[in-house]
């Protein structure tokens, strides 16, 4: 194995938390109610594909983009007082994935603008060879698209890579791709389907390299 693809959300950044209670807020601010057990139906999703859920969950009239701009503004003002929270152990994955030579991308679904503004405030953008985020693939998670151009992009076969995931949308997206998938749960905790096809399952980033 040659490279190793990280998912962003749930996986480096403890954010999947603030953003439901971000989605909390803009569903009540909207009339809606709390909304934020909508991050259990896009976890993994891209922007234009969890617009089109929302839509279904709440009509097709419903501004899901107020809503997830709201949402996210909440977000970024939780950020910026409060930093974006990482997850343990990514530094020492990474500071060990760099000693022994592997090649690291990142295949988020999250915008490009996010994904620079949290991997530049926790100081961990230079670990990273390749960058691919959810606006620049057609097809979001679970299609295989994000990690064929990750992998594409490192000069590998997707075969040669690990992927390591929380999400069942972007567990199956890493293995259509042909990755070995490594599941660190998040606010999900995988299921029978998933659970046929990772070839490991860890509780922590720090195990992940007990498994490397």
């Amino acid at each position: 194995m040659k490279a190793v693809i990280f998912d962003m959300d749930g996986v480096l950044f403890d954010t999947e938390k603030i953003c439901q209670i971000a989605w909390d807020y803009a569903g009540e601010k909207m009339g809606i109610g709390k909304a934020g057990y909508m991050i259990m139906k896009t976890l993994g999703m891209n922007t234009s594909a969890a617009i089109q859920v929302l839509k279904n969950e709440f009509g097709q009239d419903f501004d899901a983009e107020y809503f997830k701009n709201t949402g996210k503004d909440f977000s970024y003002r939780y950020f910026d007082e409060h930093g974006v929270p990482m997850k343990d152990g990514v530094k020492d994955i990474l500071n060990y994935l760099k000693s022994k030579h592997y090649k690291i991308a990142l295949a988020s679904s999250t915008s490009t603008e996010s994904v620079m503004h949290h991997l530049h405030d926790a100081g961990i953008a230079n670990y990273f060879d390749v960058i691919v985020c959810g606006d620049m693939v057609k097809k979001s998670k679970p299609a295989p698209d994000i990690y064929l151009k990750a992998a594409e992009q490192l000069d590998f076969s997707a075969s040669d890579c690990y992927a390591i995931e929380d999400s069942k949308n972007g567990l199956k997206s890493a293995y259509y791709a042909g990755c070995k998938v490594i599941m660190v749960p998040d606010l999900w905790q995988g299921d029978d389907e998933t659970d046929r096809f990772i070839f490991a399952k860890c509780k922590s980033l720090k195990n992940v390299i007990e498994i490397l």
